[in-house]
């Protein structure tokens, strides 16, 4: 597997915006909206592809503040979820933003995501609320240690 960043508004992005409709918002009935797309051209964005050069996975990181960065938007193709691609990209994400002098990473987990990030060393900050029609979870984890 491979992971590195792509550039917004590239065939790239246009593929894995395409990977992230399939799974995360085809399954709840919802679009991406002109909007919320656009603000993502100043974000960064990491693709995961295996080694025929296919696209598996996805995630965003964007920015909070000078210490902060939130992971969005994670996605790994259906088929090979399970394997390991989304730790992989987690981690990958994590070495990024410590490059880049961020000291926590932040995100919004859906319920049954929760789980997954506790084994990566995640926690819980809060109670359940809703985003996107779905029960999320607000997790952290410090990047400094």
């Amino acid at each position: 597997m491979q992971i590195h960043q792509i550039q917004f508004a590239t065939p790239e992005y246009d593929e894995a915006l395409h990977l992230r409709y399939e799974v995360l918002r085809r399954p709840l009935g919802l679009e991406y909206t002109p909007e919320q797309l656009a603000v993502e051209h100043d974000q960064i964005h990491l693709a995961a592809y295996d080694n025929a050069y296919q696209l598996v996975g996805y995630l965003n990181l964007t920015p909070v503040d000078a210490a902060v960065v939130k992971m969005r938007q994670v996605a790994v193709a259906p088929p090979r979820q399970g394997r390991g691609i989304g730790k992989g990209l987690v981690e990958a994400a994590e070495a990024l933003a410590k490059s880049l002098h961020f000291t926590e990473m932040q995100l919004h987990a859906r319920e049954t995501a929760v789980p997954f990030y506790l084994r990566l060393g995640y926690t819980t900050l809060g109670d359940v609320f809703e985003e996107v029609t779905v029960p999320h979870f607000k997790m952290v984890k410090n990047l400094s240690v």
